[in-house]
């Protein structure tokens, strides 16, 4: 590499020290005192009949609105209130039942003066975001989270870098344990993530698998011809095979077919071809899950069965047209 380049290298890996080091501190800090306020911050949001209202200004506004957004999406209502725009109407977005979340490295914004005025006048709860117990946000709110002091990555210790980050960290962490003490589920995440691969990964197998008659199936004591026949009309590989109940007892594929390849393998039954007791799916397992199967058993498609029962088939490429893979 050029001299350049392993200058650029050099300054990034100083960077993560510093800002790993910004995050330790941060740890270290909710071990000890930060530790009560924090889990005080967690009730009074989890308490709270309205929504968790986020604000911020600058780099801490930036931060504000991208916490604000995943306690949204991990179960806590909650949107981004820009500190200096509440000055301007926006206040009438808060209202009594609300808990505040305010943002600010240094808690002296002049900004933040009428917001932290009108949060006291309606007895709204006020939780600071801040390095300074003692600043004017700091001496305002209900609940104080005293991020630890920590040299920023930026060389002149100027540009917010470090501190951003332990501001993003913090809100992050307060949103999981909000998230896990609720018992927020995957199934109540899908419904708030229906876009995009998010959403596509948490669709359930029954709005991705073929029912009916797509369904390749046959008794036991079918002849492999026949088996074939159905494999490749329905064009999934494999041919599932029932006993008389309809329960699901074996399963034939294209491997199956390779480990048995002989001169009778068309007239043989496929109780002596097929893999028996084959790994199914439930209709409400998640697409995700559906895949994790089918990625670590190495095999492309799974027949999605109900009390032992085939009701339906996944293919892999039912994920990827569904944009799950």
């Amino acid at each position: 590499m050029t001299d350049q380049a392993t200058a650029a290298i050099e300054s990034a890996l100083r960077t993560f020290e510093a800002e790993a080091g910004g995050v330790t501190a941060l740890a270290a800090a909710l071990n000890s005192d930060l530790g009560p306020a924090f889990a005080a911050a967690a009730d009074m949001i989890r308490s709270a009949k309205g929504r968790l209202i986020v604000t911020g200004l600058g780099k801490s506004g930036h931060i504000g609105r991208k916490i604000a957004a995943t306690f949204a999406s991990t179960g806590t209502p909650a949107f981004f209130v820009h500190a200096a725009e509440a000055s301007h109407g926006d206040l009438g977005m808060i209202t009594a039942d609300d808990v505040i979340l305010a943002m600010s490295w240094s808690g002296e914004q002049p900004e933040m003066k009428n917001l932290i005025t009108y949060a006291k006048r309606f007895r709204i709860a006020l939780i600071a975001m801040t390095a300074d117990r003692e600043s004017t946000l700091g001496k305002a709110a209900d609940v104080v989270l005293v991020q630890p002091k920590a040299r920023e990555a930026c060389p002149h210790n100027l540009a917010p870098t470090t501190s951003s980050l332990m501001q993003l960290a913090l809100g992050d962490a307060l949103a999981i344990a909000l998230l896990e003490g609720r018992g927020f589920t995957s199934v109540d995440f899908s419904v708030l993530h229906p876009g995009g691969k998010l959403g596509a990964l948490l669709k359930y197998t029954r709005d991705l698998m073929h029912s009916g008659d797509s369904v390749p199936l046959k008794p036991l004591g079918t002849k492999m011809s026949e088996a074939l026949v159905e494999m490749t009309s329905k064009g999934f590989g494999c041919v599932g095979i029932v006993d008389g109940q309809g329960h699901l007892v074996g399963i034939v594929t294209d491997g199956d077919l390779r480990r048995h390849m002989r001169p009778d393998l068309m007239t043989a039954r496929v109780d002596d071809v097929m893999t028996p007791n084959p790994k199914t799916i439930g209709r409400d397992l998640l697409a995700g899950e559906t895949l994790e199967i089918l990625n670590s058993s190495k095999i492309t498609a799974l027949i999605v069965t109900d009390e032992k029962k085939p009701v339906g088939i996944v293919h892999l490429h039912d994920l990827l047209r569904a944009g799950v893979a």
